[in-house]
């Protein structure tokens, strides 16, 4: 019933005649004893391939969102996903492949990168991108660190209507080096105070970290970012809603330095929290201080064209100690996704989604305020993204909702106990929007 079988006795015996070692506890003497574990582990006694499947199947069945209708957003969407993504993501030579250092063999692996690479280079505006990154969130801590070695300055700017989640990954990056990161506070429209990080980058910093749509899904003032931050002689760190950049203007030719963000919304599952993949972008100036690996074009001694890996500026290549990160993989597979879902749609296909995310939002949101007591908590342009005020708790109208088949928008008690923000993909209906409308509008009513 097992798909894997270790060794057995005899097999562990002939190892260790081998290596000279009459006993497994004699490969343990540099570790203390007090340190070894002392008794058996404290875990469940072995079941078979079936029980465990059976076991948690049960575990997924706990999970109702995937059955509601969703409403939410805050970095992960319910984006619809061709089925013709998974069926080539799980061909052989593309699930099972790894890391293409032996280009010579690598070839499809290699210009499915390039090809990736290109893509997000056309969506964000910029000359390069890399071999995609491990999630969005990461991308932009990664970001700041490149920021910080092309300026040489060990202190960045990070809007307060970042991402949350991504703030705390920027912490955990930087927060064990020599590095200082200083939040700019949000004024009350919901976007970057620029006249307080005007003077917070007074005295040198590295970047600006900024989110476009903001968290909050308001569209930022890129360009008066990076006009504010290049005078600092800083770098501008834009975190981008990749499906947003299909109507808004691309942040790169805005005067973002470097564009990141989370690939999730282009055909990869919302599975419960990842495997996601994170992008990036920059220009050509800082090339070389962009961290993970580059694809690039080049041609044989016959003249075909071939894919290698380039500027291979990583730990395990030339660079080693002055390597621009540590990062040993990226997320290929789900970058594949990209490609596909991009090729798939094409350039009118991915606007179109787009632009339905942006007006089916809107729709919900003018709903929404037809119900008394409902007003935006921000009165600014939005992208798919918004928060209204609800007159009773968030909380309890997210678990009354879940009652009744949806899944509504992520409370943010920071912002009042009755604030709420939502989003609307592609898939969503006018009948689920009006549903939800009406559901909500109800439960407000019996509640107050």
């Amino acid at each position: 019933m097992s798909i894997f079988v270790p060794n057995g006795k005899t097999q562990r015996e002939r190892m260790l005649e081998v290596i000279g070692v009459g006993r497994f506890e004699n490969l343990l003497t540099p570790v203390p004893e007090s340190v070894r574990l002392k008794g058996e582990l404290d875990l469940p006694s072995p079941a078979s391939e079936l029980e465990l499947q059976k076991e948690f199947k049960g575990f997924a069945a706990r999970n109702s969102s995937a059955d509601l209708v969703c409403f939410r957003g805050a970095g992960v969407y319910d984006h619809y996903i061709p089925a013709a993504i998974d069926n080539i993501l799980t061909r052989s030579e593309f699930f099972t492949a790894y890391t293409p250092y032996q280009a010579e063999v690598s070839q499809g692996t290699l210009q499915s990168i390039f090809e990736y690479q290109t893509m997000i280079s056309r969506l964000t505006g910029c000359e390069a991108a890399n071999a995609c990154m491990y999630d969005g969130a990461s991308a932009v801590a990664e970001a700041a660190l490149m920021a910080i070695r092309s300026k040489r300055k060990n202190r960045v700017l990070v809007s307060g209507a970042v991402s949350p989640r991504t703030i705390d990954v920027i912490h955990t990056y930087l927060d064990s080096g020599d590095f200082e990161i200083n939040e700019v506070p949000f004024g009350t429209d919901g976007l970057i105070d620029l006249e307080a990080a005007d003077k917070l980058a007074e005295g040198g910093v590295a970047a600006l970290v900024l989110q476009y749509p903001n968290y909050f899904g308001s569209i930022e003032d890129v360009q008066a970012a990076a006009d504010l931050i290049h005078k600092h002689n800083g770098l501008l760190v834009v975190a981008a809603d990749p499906v947003a950049l299909g109507v808004l203007e691309a942040p790169g030719k805005l005067g973002a330095d470097v564009v990141v963000g989370e690939g999730q919304p282009m055909g990869v599952a919302m599975s419960y929290g990842g495997p996601y993949v994170g992008f990036m972008a920059t220009k050509s100036a800082f090339l070389r201080k962009m961290p993970g690996r580059i694809v690039g074009r080049t041609e044989d001694r016959a003249g075909n064209t071939g894919y290698v890996l380039t500027l291979q500026t990583r730990e395990q290549h030339i660079k080693r100690a002055k390597a621009t990160s540590n990062i040993c993989s990226n997320q290929a597979l789900m970058a594949l996704a990209n490609v596909i879902y991009l090729t798939l749609a094409g350039e009118t296909g991915f606007t179109e989604v787009a632009k339905q995310c942006w007006h089916k939002s809107h729709y919900l949101n003018k709903r929404l305020l037809e119900i008394d007591d409902v007003a935006d908590v921000f009165d600014v342009p939005f992208c798919r993204e918004f928060v209204v005020n609800l007159p009773v708790s968030a909380e309890t109208a997210v678990t009354a909702m879940a009652e009744v088949g949806y899944l509504a928008g992520l409370p943010l008690p920071g912002l009042g106990e009755g604030a709420m923000m939502l989003t609307v993909t592609e898939k969503r209906t006018r009948e689920e929007i009006d549903g939800f409308v009406e559901a909500l509008h109800q439960y407000i009513k019996g509640a107050r």
